[in-house]
């Protein structure tokens, strides 16, 4: 008989389906939902957040319960509202004033989805916590474990997930994986699950606070261009809201410290490679320099590139040169449709030509 699990009901079709297969598989399922925010938090304005499918919203906590009567399991709130704060918005807000673009819902993924509500399952009883997301997990003879793609590449979300341990990826089951978007929508509707027709989560969507530092707005030679509201409110490769004539510019650094936003052209946001801080490699490291594919944000595609690990450092060295390598946003390396590791950029190569003030 299958083990005991938990499933993360986020509110959304994904979710719910997820919970429905386990249900059809048989064994032991309860959901449960967690309650990131409350009015007392600054969770922003209920009606907002309901159109927005934010993480606060008091209509998706509903539509969980409701998907969890309709399918005749126990249904649990679980409270991560300190964890929310302290493992995400913080370290997010943290990021920005440094002059990164952090990816909250890696944060989120790692720290609350797949790490709060995994510890609350194993804790009551339920060994196993199964998920929405689009991506699957196969095990070796030898009971190695490798995640992959899901199998619909407009909805693989592994990418959001490359930082799983061996322990935690034979603790995990994602139900959807082999499905596809449209058939997980068929399924919903055929079980009469209120989430059936709910438009798509647009992710982390609260805003977060950023504190307006002004400074100058510079090029790379350092002369002054005009002036900024502060790095926390730019990213590498934006060209909007810069107040600049002339151009196009784009931001192609940022320098915290100095409290200086660089820009340049289009061909400054090309880069032959980057160094992240390596955080998740489950398999065996590779010998040296080794070929693979590397995705450097999520709506990107995943690119031919030489990686090398080393400690606790990932390099890579792209077979073209990419735009806008973003510190503080996931490289994440694949062969195929598995996942190798990945870590957090840390600062994109620089051409031999380029040097900022």
């Amino acid at each position: 008989m299958p083990e005991p699990t938990l499933v993360a009901l986020s509110g959304g079709v994904d979710s719910s389906v997820a919970a429905a297969l386990l249900v059809e598989r048989g064994g032991p399922v309860e959901g449960a939902t967690l309650k990131l925010w409350s009015p007392e938090d600054g969770c922003p304005d209920p009606k907002r957040s309901a159109r927005l499918n934010a993480c606060c919203s008091l209509r998706d906590a509903t539509d969980a319960a409701q998907v969890a009567r309709r399918l005749g399991i126990p249904f649990h709130v679980v409270d991560a509202r300190h964890d929310f704060r302290t493992k995400v918005i913080d370290p997010a807000v943290a990021e920005y004033q440094a002059g990164r673009t952090p990816n909250p819902c890696v944060a989120c993924n790692r720290a609350l989805k797949l790490g709060t509500l995994l510890a609350w399952g194993q804790a009551h009883g339920l060994e196993r916590l199964a998920t929405g997301h689009y991506a699957r997990i196969t095990h070796d003879d030898d009971g190695r474990r490798r995640l992959l793609r899901g199998r619909d590449p407009a909805k693989d979300q592994s990418y959001f997930l490359y930082f799983l341990s061996q322990a935690e990826l034979a603790a995990l089951d994602f139900p959807v994986g082999e499905l596809s978007k449209a058939e997980v929508r068929r399924r919903a509707a055929a079980l009469g699950l209120v989430t059936a027709d709910k438009p798509e989560s647009q992710d982390l969507c609260i805003p977060l606070p950023r504190v307006e530092r002004p400074g100058d707005l510079v090029d790379a030679a350092g002369r002054v261009l005009g002036r900024h509201r502060g790095v926390a409110f730019y990213t590498i490769g934006q060209r909007q809201g810069l107040g600049l004539s002339g151009g196009p510019w784009y931001v192609v650094h940022l320098d915290a410290a100095a409290d200086r936003v660089v820009v340049g052209g289009a061909a400054d946001l090309e880069v032959p490679g980057l160094t992240a801080r390596l955080e998740a490699w489950p398999g065996p490291r590779p010998d040296g320099w080794t070929p693979a594919e590397v995705q450097i944000r999520y709506r990107s595609r995943a690119v031919q590139a030489d990686v090398r690990v080393g400690g606790d450092t990932l390099e890579v060295r792209f077979a073209e040169p990419q735009r806008a390598v973003t510190p503080g946003q996931a490289a994440v390396v694949y062969r195929g449709d598995e996942v190798l590791g990945g870590g957090s950029i840390v600062v994109p190569v620089k051409k031999s030509e380029q040097a900022y003030p």
